[in-house]
């Protein structure tokens, strides 16, 4: 992406599965995104719309790092999905195969694993109560809420409930009370999974500061890690999400996500 020093902010339109982001290169720049800017371009009617706002800048630590912002102007430590739509655009920007990115929540491998499809480790979940975080110590596999959800954190807060059918829930109710449960200080993701057969899930998501989303990629990855906890699959497992297929694997140096992506158009935005 060229860079205008004036009052023009170049960025890209990217998704995975539907789960859509606005990139900004501030790279050799001065940052100029901000929550009210944010905010602005999240607007789907007055804006351009995402669930997340990515921004790109310089770090000593990794090729590139990653600052997440959500359409509520908050920020969030992690957001996997668009962590793999920024290694597409890098992959294609330095032909390279693998790089590595820093998130406020940790240093993240990605690879391009061909066909078309990225995998990023996002890291160890957190499965104490004081990492995720909740309120108060306690038991993080089965939380003392009806229905039993199982707390992780991936950089971000998860609750997820095993239920008999995903699609079934009310997820704009359910996902609305729980994000604010006073379990979650920092707010939460909320998922609901059921099993589709052995090694196979269906995922439904609701994010903290943005809503409904068409597919999560660190929601993935922590009701992948919740299901292993519960004996409901192994450590390789597939899931379909409203956008989408993401294959998750738990593996000893972190949880890998696998997925496709989608490069959707270039634009600029008129800074006043």
């Amino acid at each position: 992406m060229a860079h205008n020093p004036q009052n023009i902010l170049p960025f890209m339109k990217m998704h995975g599965l539907g789960n859509d982001f606005v990139v900004v290169d501030e790279r050799g720049i001065a940052p100029r995104v901000d929550a009210d800017l944010a905010r602005a371009i999240g607007d789907r009617h007055r804006g351009v719309g995402f669930d997340q706002l990515t921004v790109l800048s310089d770090t000593d630590k990794a090729d590139v790092h990653l600052t997440f912002w959500n359409a509520d102007g908050s920020t969030s430590a992690a957001c996997g999905n668009a962590t793999r739509c920024i290694a597409r655009h890098l992959f294609a920007e330095t032909g390279r195969t693998e790089l590595s990115l820093t998130t406020d929540f940790d240093r993240l491998i990605a690879k391009d694993v061909g066909n078309g499809l990225t995998a990023v480790n996002m890291g160890h979940p957190q499965l104490e109560w004081s990492q995720v975080p909740l309120a108060q110590e306690m038991d993080t596999l089965e939380l003392p809420i009806e229905g039993a959800p199982t707390a992780t954190g991936m950089g971000n807060p998860h609750c997820t409930f095993f239920v008999e059918d995903a699609g079934a829930v009310d997820l704009t109710a359910r996902g609305a009370e729980m994000e604010h449960h006073p379990l979650y200080p920092e707010r939460t993701n909320v998922q609901f999974a059921h099993v589709v057969g052995p090694d196979h899930l269906r995922m439904r998501v609701w994010e903290r500061g943005v809503g409904i989303t068409l597919a999560s990629g660190s929601s993935s990855c922590a009701t992948a890690v919740a299901a292993v906890r519960r004996g409901l699959t192994g450590r390789d497992v597939r899931i379909d999400l409203d956008g989408g297929k993401l294959d998750i694997s738990w593996s000893d140096d972190g949880v890998w996500m696998t997925g496709p992506t989608a490069h959707v158009f270039d634009g600029v935005w008129h800074l006043t």
